[in-house]
């Protein structure tokens, strides 16, 4: 074959190659269009999901802090005199009243002192009533003088008594006001001082707590608010209480200021030092809510799908509160509307969409069946564990 063929046959193959490869590429493109061309008149299956009503409900606008509990009087039994110990009633944990008698010291110097001061004022009485019958008798006998000194030694002597008896009585300690007993840190027939701690007493009936808001705060808080307490010792209990002392003047380096909260405590399972989370509430307010899985964020806005006669209308809200499962709306839903909650991922603006099952928002009762509908098979979007609020997407 000669050279000049060669070089045309190799120029036909390129032009072949070439058409074949635009050819190509202009295929699927083609194919795309006939098919979009050929599904147009066709419309789209209704989605199947899960809905809920929105709903107005009073919802409480708190401040959340943390605190330790305190007990409403606590304090640290001692003994008034030195001594030894021969009674001793401290069983930790026992609930005691006030005047219930906590330990005793040996008494037996004191009960000498006070019979020998009563002795000494039964005799400085006698002679004084000896004096003042002379006296009106024979007014010579016992001068005025005289029946001043008695009664002076008579004073004297009941005070010595008085003092004696103080000094019995401080061998007995009882307990100041009803309350719970401590730990016990002595042991019967121990010699203590005053500056030894026998046990301590703390009044649980109510505990107190201590906690540290913002200035901002500062003009909202105001006595006998709520207060809503929990401690990790007693997973889902919550225990009230109300905001019980705020203090005048706010910290200049914190900002803060400390405020006081009583909680009752009939059962005494709060001890004291327990740390625990509060939650205050400044204010209640009604305000229309929607389930938290309804709410969708993309591209810095807020969403939520509507459905009206049958049709889902995306609509742009303004959101405020969130509390357990449910989100206020502020804007672009009101009281009554049904919303998309669940099988969001499958559902279009405009599009129709078909109802599996109403579901109520979250402290409401168990889900409810939409008539006509409990045999209708659930969609795998129904189905779908739902996206936490303000994590959701639309695909």
């Amino acid at each position: 074959m000669s050279v000049s063929r060669q070089l045309v046959l190799l120029l036909f193959l390129a032009v072949a190659g070439g058409l074949g490869y635009m050819m190509y590429q202009e295929r699927p493109a083609a194919t795309e269009s006939a098919d979009a061309g050929g599904q147009s008149g066709a419309p789209r299956p209704a989605a199947a999901v899960d809905v809920a009503t929105a709903a107005t409900r009073v919802l409480e606008r708190s401040v959340e802090a943390v605190g330790t509990t305190r007990a409403l009087q606590s304090v640290d039994i001692v003994p008034l005199t030195d001594g030894r110990l021969v009674e001793l009633n401290i069983t930790p944990g026992a609930a005691i009243d006030r005047g219930d008698v906590i330990a005793r010291l040996d008494p037996g110097i004191e009960q000498a002192t006070l019979a020998e001061a009563e002795a000494t004022l039964a005799e400085r009485t006698a002679a004084l009533d000896r004096s003042t019958t002379l006296r009106q008798t024979n007014a010579s006998t016992v001068s005025q003088a005289t029946l001043d000194s008695l009664k002076a030694e008579v004073a004297a002597a009941e005070a010595a008594v008085q003092r004696a008896r103080h000094n019995l009585q401080d061998r007995t300690i009882s307990a100041p006001f009803s309350g719970v007993l401590g730990m016990r840190a002595v042991d019967l027939g121990a010699r203590v001082e005053t500056s030894m701690v026998l046990t301590t007493l703390d009044d649980l009936s109510e505990v107190e707590i201590e906690f540290r808001l913002p200035e901002t705060v500062y003009g909202q808080i105001h006595i006998g608010q709520r207060i809503h307490a929990e401690s990790a010792a007693f997973p889902g209990r919550t225990f009230s209480g109300s905001v019980a002392a705020i203090d005048s003047r706010i910290d200049s380096v914190s900002r803060s200021f400390r405020v006081h909260a009583r909680l009752p405590n009939e059962d005494r399972v709060l001890p004291v030092g327990m740390f625990m989370r509060l939650d205050l509430a400044l204010d209640d307010r009604h305000a229309v809510v929607v389930p938290e899985e309804a709410v969708m964020v993309e591209g810095g806005k807020t969403e939520i799908f509507v459905v009206v006669d049958g049709v889902a209308e995306l609509r742009s809200i303004e959101t405020g509160l969130r509390r357990a499962g449910i989100v206020e709306v502020l804007d672009g839903v009101a009281d009554g509307d049904t919303v998309v909650s669940r099988g969001i991922q499958s559902v279009r603006d405009g599009g129709a969409v078909r109802i599996i099952s109403r579901i109520p928002l979250p402290g409401h009762s168990t889900e409810i069946e939409v008539p006509g509908t409990a045999d209708a098979p659930a969609s795998p979007a129904a189905a779908a564990k739902p996206e936490p609020a303000g994590t959701g997407s639309r695909t």
